[in-house]
């Protein structure tokens, strides 16, 4: 894949040789955003999970104590009293059965992430084979299919994050932009490695954390120590 200047430029700054500790790595990540925009600063944790077996599986939530600099647009399938609550709650979309047709047939996907309650996880199921594969799917373990639907939208809203194993078995997160101090950063990123090392599942063995590696979303990556960051 060929990269341009501004990618090679900033590649020359990291040692490839080298595993960083969190602060130099969140330093230097910051410095190799260079593009137009305020780059994401991401994430990307390699485990020794085999995501095949259901026992090694991880997936959940956390909040990050200082957000993502995003802004999510939330949309809640509710009723009634629980409809009012997610609206008051500052949630962009609620709605019900209507929203069925509008997503499958039109092809309405104007938001982020997708909360329920659950009594309307039937309606959601429907919705299985578009929001799955986005990632889009409400699921009790990260906390979007619940009744307290004021706390999951204040709590999406504040910086919480979902994590989980792609087919790699490779967790890709964001922590923040690149306009974020380097203390903001470093929060959320071992707010981040706290969470996810709790998550490890007792079945697996050997090294957890095999690989850590932070990134801007148009930079390098910069490789940490995966054995200082296990627990």
């Amino acid at each position: 894949m060929k990269r341009g200047k501004k990618y090679a430029e900033a590649a020359k700054a990291i040692d490839r040789t080298v595993l960083y500790d969190v602060k130099d790595a969140i330093a230097l990540a910051k410095k190799s955003a260079v593009a137009k925009f305020d780059e994401t600063i991401e994430v990307h944790i390699r485990t020794g999970c085999d995501g095949r077996h259901a026992d090694q599986q991880i997936r959940g939530a956390v909040v990050l104590p200082h957000g993502t600099g995003k802004k999510v647009r939330v949309l809640v399938f509710a009723k009634n009293a629980k409809a009012d609550e997610a609206l008051a709650a500052g949630a962009e979309f609620v709605g019900a059965e209507e929203l069925v047709p509008k997503i499958q047939n039109e092809g309405w996907l104007d938001f982020d992430v997708v909360v329920a309650t659950p009594d309307m996880m039937g309606v959601v199921g429907r919705l299985g084979r578009i929001l799955g594969p986005k990632g889009l799917m409400p699921n009790p373990k990260a906390g979007t299919v619940t009744m307290d639907v004021t706390k999951a939208v204040k709590d999406i809203k504040a910086g919480k994050i979902e994590y989980r194993l792609d087919k790699t078995n490779i967790i890709h997160v964001p922590i923040g932009k690149a306009s974020f101090t380097e203390e903001q950063l470093t929060d959320n990123f071992q707010t981040l490695i706290e969470a996810i090392n709790k998550a490890r599942p007792s079945a697996v063995k050997g090294q957890f954390l095999r690989s850590v590696t932070i990134a801007p979303t148009m930079g390098p990556g910069v490789k940490l120590n995966p054995v200082k960051l296990a627990q």
